[in-house]
């Protein structure tokens, strides 16, 4: 599974570089979870821009790292998701909490406010 993770202040931005199934679920899980009990981490953005398929497993990695991050009073955000993403994202009620956007800077400004 590759994965990049990268800061912007108190952001993590969590680069999704391939699908998402049960295979990479638990390493992904693992690899995000390391990242955000760090404390300098208080928001994360899920960059979903090289991501074409997604089952049930990444969805379950979003809502709990959504979870994690809002126990620590932080927030999440959703990236550059493609129309397909955009419809499992709708089906499930995941932009029912968490926003998603097109642009990096607009899903970090709208967590500062």
């Amino acid at each position: 599974m590759d994965l990049k993770l990268f800061k912007k202040g108190t952001t993590l931005i969590i680069k999704i570089m391939e699908d998402m199934d049960h295979h990479s679920a638990q390493y992904l899980r693992q690899r995000i979870d390391n990242e955000i009990v760090k404390a300098t981490v208080k928001n994360i953005v899920f960059d979903f821009s090289n991501v074409n398929f997604m089952d049930s497993s990444g969805i379950g990695v979003i809502v709990g790292r959504y979870k994690n991050i809002q126990k620590l009073n932080g927030r999440a955000a959703i990236i550059n998701a493609n129309p397909k993403i955009m419809q499992i994202f709708e089906m499930s009620g995941i932009l029912k909490i968490i926003p998603a956007y097109n642009d990096l800077d607009k899903a970090i400004s709208s967590m500062c406010s």
